[in-house]
């Protein structure tokens, strides 16, 4: 069986002539679809358009510039210098010329562009002889993906335009935003087919029926809290994402990998507790696959082909403190600290002693012999990184069955909560709150470019707490010397966190291309 990793890549050309190479943010197709009206004639050739949704240009763009700068320095968890435009992100002074947005807001438009042209070409091209569960089933990868990218939208920009034909755009280039709460409908719409049409298992790599539902409680956990006040979110969808991130934990026969360093081992790639993953394949050019070992904090002994990273990107005071004397699985498979050691790293040479004072582990996989792959380089690592996984629902489905309660001792809550506990060698919590959730996911995710979103839910209907959490960070990064922790100097001026920060100016460039993108947004249904 071919794994999605070389669909991907027989897939690559066909992608390429179909989406054209755009440099607008909405990535116009040509009017000339010649490679759909040769294609989608069969079941396979539509696994084979669906499998190149999971990485390319689009993805690494974004898996490089802003899953970490945007996830993990925006959030207070990570800080980097010589890099101007992360150093908005952890000052809170990010314009409409920051590339990191740019890129951010490209990428998702670029991935739904892909998303469109391969739902359309389906639903135009396919013949009667191919199944319409097969038809749905693609479709529904597409929409997944596509909702997942609308999702990202609305969470760092609200207000954003909607495109579900991007060919329209030729005729009308200039579309207006539309409503912060459609666009969230949107990506449940998207991905509430996916859940219907989703299989429950698949090959690895590909999402499933559980993918889908654990991630409508996401969007729905975070919708609830839109133009809510008073520290309460609304109920009705607090009950749907309880009821999806339930029957993910209940339901889906999936559970936690035993050993939470292995989730971020390449030999380990899309194990069960997976239920999205970028699927990267070494040897692609630049911003064209997995990125992330540039930010090694390593030298040349653990870089793919003898090229030390070049973003030592750190975590700040505030999360090394989040860290108790316990907890110490998660802090060394997530941050190296002097004296770490490390046997995955440089096997071949014995393993690896990290001889600086902090930096990022998660993400950093080693050497072309430690994962087996003779052509990945520094920009293309093999990890299959996931963006959503079985642990991030577990504390989702806690959080929707603690609702608008102060404090809850749920057993439901309790037993999927304290599973991700369990893993990491804590004690069992007697009772949850919404702090301690917080901190928990905080912790069981860093690195992994989810604390921003939890910051922005929270901000939807308590905005004070929100910015107090910001502005009570120590977003400065530190040495260690003899187990003596010494604060380093900010990263440029810190300015104080508003309820602004957490939404960001659309990029320059779009407002000038687009000036429709400055008018009050507009219903989309």
């Amino acid at each position: 069986m071919r794994s999605i990793s070389d669909k991907i890549i027989a897939f690559l050309l066909i992608i390429v002539m179909m989406t054209g190479c755009s440099k607008s943010f909405l990535d116009r197709p040509p009017l000339s679809q010649i490679s759909a009206d040769n294609f989608y004639q069969t079941t396979s050739d539509l696994r084979l358009a669906t499998a190149a949704l999971y990485a390319g240009s689009p993805w690494g763009d974004w898996n490089y510039t802003c899953y970490l700068p945007v996830g993990d320095v925006l959030s207070g968890n990570m800080a980097v210098g010589y890099w101007g435009d992360a150093v908005q992100l952890n000052t809170f002074t990010v314009t409409g010329m920051n590339g990191i947005m740019i890129a951010n807001w490209k990428s998702m438009y670029k991935i739904i562009a892909h998303c469109n042209v391969t739902i359309n070409a389906i639903l135009q091209k396919s013949p009667a002889t191919i199944p319409d569960k097969d038809k749905d089933a693609a479709i529904a990868e597409a929409r997944f993906i596509r909702g997942f990218a609308y999702y990202n939208l609305a969470v760092h920009w609200g207000a954003v335009p909607i495109i579900e034909d991007n060919s329209k755009l030729i005729v009308s280039p200039l579309v207006n935003r539309i409503k912060t709460e459609d666009v969230y409908k949107f990506a449940i719409n998207d991905l509430t087919f996916a859940a219907t049409h989703l299989p429950a298992t698949d090959d690895a790599g590909r999402v499933t029926t559980w993918s889908a539902q654990g991630m409508l409680a996401k969007v729905y956990l975070t919708a609830a809290g839109l133009n809510q006040s008073g520290g309460t979110r609304d109920q009705a969808m607090l009950d749907s994402a309880a009821k999806y991130a339930g029957n993910v934990c209940r339901n889906s026969g999936l559970a936690l990998q035993p050993n939470y360093a292995d989730l971020f081992k390449t030999r380990y790639n899309d194990n069960p507790e997976s239920l999205f993953a970028l699927q990267w394949a070494p040897g692609g050019a630049w911003l064209e696959g997995n990125m992330l070992q540039i930010y090694s904090p390593g030298g040349t002994e653990i870089s793919a082909n003898g090229q030390a990273g070049w973003f030592n990107i750190q975590p700040t005071v505030e999360m090394y403190e989040l860290y108790k004397t316990r907890d110490s699985v998660r802090r060394k498979a997530t941050f190296m600290i002097n004296g770490d050691y490390y046997p995955e790293l440089n096997a071949a040479g014995g393993g690896y002693k990290f001889t600086g004072s902090c930096g990022l582990k998660k993400h950093i996989i080693g050497t072309n012999k430690d994962n087996n792959a003779p052509t990945m380089t520094l920009t293309s690592s093999t990890e299959h990184n996931a963006l959503l996984r079985l642990a991030d629902v577990y504390l989702l489905y806690a959080e929707a069955k603690l609702g608008n309660n102060g404090v809850t001792a749920d057993g439901d809550a309790l037993l999927y909560f304290n599973k991700v506990r369990a893993r990491a060698g804590m004690d069992p919590a007697p009772k949850i709150d919404a702090d301690s959730i917080l901190i928990e996911r905080r912790i069981e995710l860093a690195g992994e470019g989810q604390y921003w979103t939890d910051l922005v839910r929270l901000s939807y209907y308590d905005p004070a707490k929100a910015i107090s959490r910001l502005n009570g960070e120590s977003r400065v990064t530190f040495t260690l010397s003899a187990g003596v922790l010494t604060p380093a100097s900010a990263y440029g001026v810190i300015t104080p966190a508003t309820i602004q920060s957490f939404t960001f100016p659309i990029p320059s460039s779009e407002v000038t291309a687009n000036p429709k993108l400055q008018q009050p947004p507009v219903s989309y249904y």
